[in-house]
């Protein structure tokens, strides 16, 4: 047998397929080859079955994990700083600018939907990362144009009111910061997946190294957020804007540099077509054959190809499972003598419990979106509260407002070391699961922190509000409120990134992830609604709540309300997590991966994945 075996062969049903099973009738030397060779349909940049011995895993990671770290540093030294940069620069107030910044954030983080489409339905994960890193980059350089030429913004103020900045001047301005925007939608639901294809979920030891990679990048998302808030925010403020926004201009053309040298060492996954597509066949089929009567009776009446892999492209068949019966009726057969492959009129098995599997994480996914308002304070209220407070740390150090949410990334910088060496090992060895506990567990932990993080902010800019001089108070009374926000990333992003992968199937990876990342924009679209829902309620910018000027402003009474409003979502997301059914159908579970290699072990077909609670 030929050990380079082309991809071209994983569709040929005369070829017995070394990538599901491994059960074909070999001889001992052409065993050991298949050892080496992935199970879950990557290849490597040849086209040919990836090997395990010069691909993926920890080989390949480190590309990734330190593009991450470049990219983020880019995206965190423009986020923290744009809305000092819209207030002085650009002549926008406050609130506004606040709104603004949430809305660009919302945005990025949508648009993830779209990147996710782009890679699973044409051009793959990886092409589409450097296409859309392409695109930020030149979003950062119509930045760093915005800041250093002073046409494309108003003049400096000397006098209150100051001169608005133009239409053109605004319009160059978003322009270029919705092109990073766009850039961010195309990158963030493909590399976390990406990272992950380098591990074969069928290997036990690659498959619990898949789970470190998991913590190790959230590790390069802190630490290029450190580095943008720290090292970037003192460039801007000793050498100011131009050079603020070129060295992240810099530093973004470096994470293109970086991911593409490890271009020969990556294992890809190609286009699987569509997965929004076949969702609509399946709702299409299933209503146009409940309108004509077909009913379910018995699970032998559901159609599947006969063949070891599905009809989709790449992917693993699945099971069937009991629950959402009525998207069944997609997959019946309702005239035996003619069996179509017209999609659009009936489905398979495995295309229904696609969309099932995408159904079901769905209430996860709403129950976990009040976090993000909460993150969204992060470069918004949080920073305002810094800026008017004491900075000194020495007679002639101050710490930038802007590198104050070092507290946060300095925290997950902290604890994911510590989680992954002591933690995780002690709770493994108390509840017997893998991960120590599951990921529902570790994104209910996050939730649950969350809230005393806001009741801390609340309590800090009260007290704040409340003194004699409020500008004479240390910046160090915002610590808990950064740490505790910091700590519930920790728990419930990672969580979210593990059960978000897990629970996709195949063909769905990118679009999982996201899905998750859209809540993050999501998030701060509602911030935005919040502050003007307020704003417009309490008196508007001169007499309400939010103000101009934050030492007349309540902050503190905003802060109550998100407080609330975390407190009766942690509720429901218990309620949600415990109801929650995962692909083997039993109540509150999620995947323990110490159980896929057992489930392996008696069943020769290798096809379908174990979960334990």
């Amino acid at each position: 047998m030929d050990k380079n075996i082309h991809v071209d062969n994983l569709h040929d049903k005369s070829y017995a397929q070394p990538s599901f099973d491994g059960t074909m009738d070999m001889n001992k030397n052409d065993k050991k080859v298949i050892q080496t060779l992935v199970t879950n349909g990557c290849v490597d940049y040849k086209g040919n079955i990836a090997d395990k011995r010069t691909t993926g895993g920890w080989k390949a990671s480190p590309f990734i994990i330190v593009n991450e770290v470049a990219e983020r540093l880019a995206f965190f030294a423009v986020a923290v700083s744009m809305v000092a940069y819209l207030v002085f620069e650009m002549h926008q107030s406050l609130p506004d600018a606040a709104t603004h910044v949430n809305d660009w954030i919302g945005a990025a983080y949508v648009l993830t939907l779209l990147g996710a489409f782009l890679a699973d339905a044409y051009f793959g994960r990886f092409l589409t990362i450097i296409i859309f890193s392409c695109i930020y980059f030149v979003g950062m350089i119509l930045l760093t144009l915005s800041a250093s030429i002073d046409s494309l913004r108003p003049p400096q103020c000397t006098a209150r009111p100051c001169i608005p900045a133009t239409k053109g001047q605004t319009a160059f301005l978003y322009g270029a910061l919705y092109l990073i925007a766009l850039g961010t939608g195309g990158i963030k639901p493909c590399v976390s997946t990406f990272g992950a294809d380098q591990f074969d979920e069928s290997d036990k030891k690659e498959s619990q190294k898949k789970y470190a990679f998991f913590n190790w990048f959230f590790f390069a998302i802190n630490m290029g957020a450190l580095l943008g808030i720290t090292l970037l925010v003192y460039v801007q403020q000793e050498k100011g804007w131009t050079w603020g926004f070129a060295v992240p201009t810099a530093a973004m053309f470096a994470s293109i540099v970086i991911l593409v040298a490890g271009f020969t060492k990556y294992r890809y996954q190609k286009p699987m077509g569509s997965a929004f597509t076949r969702f609509v066949q399946v709702i299409v089929v299933s209503v146009r054959n409940h309108f004509r009567g077909v009913v379910v009776t018995h699970e032998s009446e559901l159609y599947e190809i006969k063949t070891k892999q599905s009809d989709i492209f790449g992917a693993r068949k699945l099971p069937h499972t009991k629950q959402y019966r009525f998207l069944d009726k997609a997959a019946v057969v309702t005239d035996t003598e003619i069996i179509t492959k017209n999609k659009w009129r009936l489905c398979t098995v495995t295309q229904v419990e696609e969309f099932k599997s995408f159904i079901r994480i769905l209430p996860i996914w709403a129950s976990t979106i009040a976090l993000s308002i909460s993150f969204a304070q992060l470069s918004t209220f949080f920073l305002t509260q810094a800026n008017i407070m004491d900075r000194k740390i020495a007679p002639n150090l101050t710490i930038p407002a802007g590198s104050v949410p070092v507290f946060t990334a300095l925290n997950g910088l902290l604890l994911v070391p510590v989680y992954e060496k002591f933690i995780v090992p002690y709770l493994r060895s108390k509840t017997g699961h893998q991960r120590g506990i599951t990921s529902l567990q570790r994104i209910g932990v996050g939730l649950f922190v969350s809230i005393f993080a806001l009741m801390s902010a609340a309590l800090v800019e009260r007290m704040r509000r409340q003194n004699s001089n409020p500008t004479s108070l240390s910046i160090f009374w915002l610590f808990p409120q950064f740490f505790l926000v910091g700590t519930a990333e920790v728990f419930s992003y990672v969580g979210q990134l593990e059960f978000f992968y897990d629970e996709a199937t195949d063909g769905t990876r990118s679009i999982s992830s996201a899905l998750f990342l859209s809540e993050i924009g999501i998030g701060s679209w509602l911030s935005s609604a919040i502050v003007k829902i307020v704003e417009s309620a309490t008196g508007g910018v001169e007499k309400g709540w939010l103000r101009n000027n934050l030492n007349k402003s309540k902050l503190d009474y905003f802060y109550w309300i998100l407080t609330g409003i975390n407190a009766v979502n942690f509720l429901v997301y218990l309620v949600i997590a415990w109801r929650y059914k995962g692909k083997n159908g039993e109540r509150g579970t999620v995947r323990d991966e110490s159980m896929v290699f057992e489930l392996a072990d008696s069943n020769d077909t290798g096809e379908f994945r174990g979960m334990a609670s």
